[in-house]
């Protein structure tokens, strides 16, 4: 079921008032949202898309104030970085409330929170009135959905509802930041880059492996982002050595060195032309991929710095160990 009209929001609305599951778009990807605060909802989001339970979740509000619904204490630097980019795509960590429940926060004693920049998720959490757990709309460990159909494709039969709101437009998950401590520290990179980040809180950091390995942040330490089909990361201006098995896809800023590695030619090319229209069209390229039955996925690599971080980081996880010989990533 699609719900499109400002009737289907309100409607939506009161599905996760009394504990449902709602699909909806944000700025950047789809989020299965639930009631923050009824354990028993968020535990149905964990079912729906068989999630690690261990996994942290984030809680979107709609509006500032809903702030101090959810976290005990904000800092002084959480202020500075909610003032800079909020609505947007960074979701700050704070101390959390007693009554927000362990399910969310994967027994933490701190809850990430974030305000999209999307009309129509603001609407719908201006509207439900109440903070609202949501992880990326997809089975667990699948490439995130940028697309009402691709919610639907995973999990359809999984929910109460999905509301249409186009395609993103970032099209990968937000920046996290930890501000529990002395120091703000990025937990995963995301629509946020770094260096703006760091025009407001220039001491800023990012987490060491073994930060993350504790699973401070949402989505930073199980399985993510994967297609069926396998991917490679490969390097601007080289040809694979040995050769790849023929009818495989191409995603990046240039065109393959050899379109066909010597084989047959590629069963799909897409150039882009910068790292943000990359961002925003990669797991919508995966799915694509997957619907014609490709095996192979062969993405180009991007300089470090700016949105390249967040792309490089879901390329290396959709890719896993995975790479081609003679090829090296940034």
């Amino acid at each position: 079921m699609v719900v499109t009209s400002t009737k289907d929001i309100e409607w939506a609305a009161r599905i996760l008032r009394r504990g449902g599951l709602i699909a909806f778009p944000t700025e950047t990807v789809y989020g299965l949202g639930a009631h923050a605060l009824l354990p028993e909802a968020v535990r149905a989001i964990f079912k729906a898309k068989g999630r690690p339970s261990d996994n942290p979740l984030i809680v979107h509000i709609g509006r500032r104030e809903d702030v101090s619904r959810i976290a005990r204490d904000v800092p002084e630097s959480a202020l500075r970085l909610m003032n800079a980019f909020w609505p947007g795509p960074l979701s700050i960590v704070l101390p959390r409330r007693w009554d927000v429940p362990d399910v969310v926060t994967g027994g933490r004693d701190t809850v990430a929170i974030r305000m999209p920049d999307h009309p129509v998720a603001l609407r719908l959490l201006q509207v439900a009135d109440v903070p609202v757990a949501a992880p990326s709309a997809n089975r667990s460990g699948a490439p995130s959905p940028t697309t009402s159909q691709a919610v639907l494709e995973d999990l359809g039969d999984r929910i109460d509802g999905v509301l249409e709101g186009g395609v993103p437009r970032v099209g990968l998950e937000s920046t996290v930041v930890d501000c529990t401590g002395i120091q703000p520290v990025v937990l995963r990179h995301g629509g946020i880059p770094l260096e703006e980040l760091r025009l407001v809180e220039p001491d800023i950091r990012v987490a060491t492996t073994a930060e993350l390995g504790a699973g401070r942040s949402p989505g930073a330490r199980h399985v993510h982002y994967r297609p069926r089909a396998r991917v490679w990361i490969v390097t601007p201006g080289d040809a694979a050595q040995g050769g790849m098995p023929p009818g495989s896809a191409w995603i990046g800023q240039s065109e393959p060195a050899d379109r066909g590695y010597g084989l047959t030619p590629w069963a799909k090319i897409e150039v882009v032309p910068d790292v943000e229209t990359y961002a925003r069209r990669i797991f919508a390229f995966f799915r694509e991929c997957d619907r014609e039955g490709i095996a192979h996925i062969h993405c180009e690599n991007v300089q470090p710095g700016g949105l390249g971080e967040a792309l490089m980081d879901r390329l290396r996880r959709a890719a896993g160990d995975d790479s081609i010989p003679g090829y090296t990533g940034p």
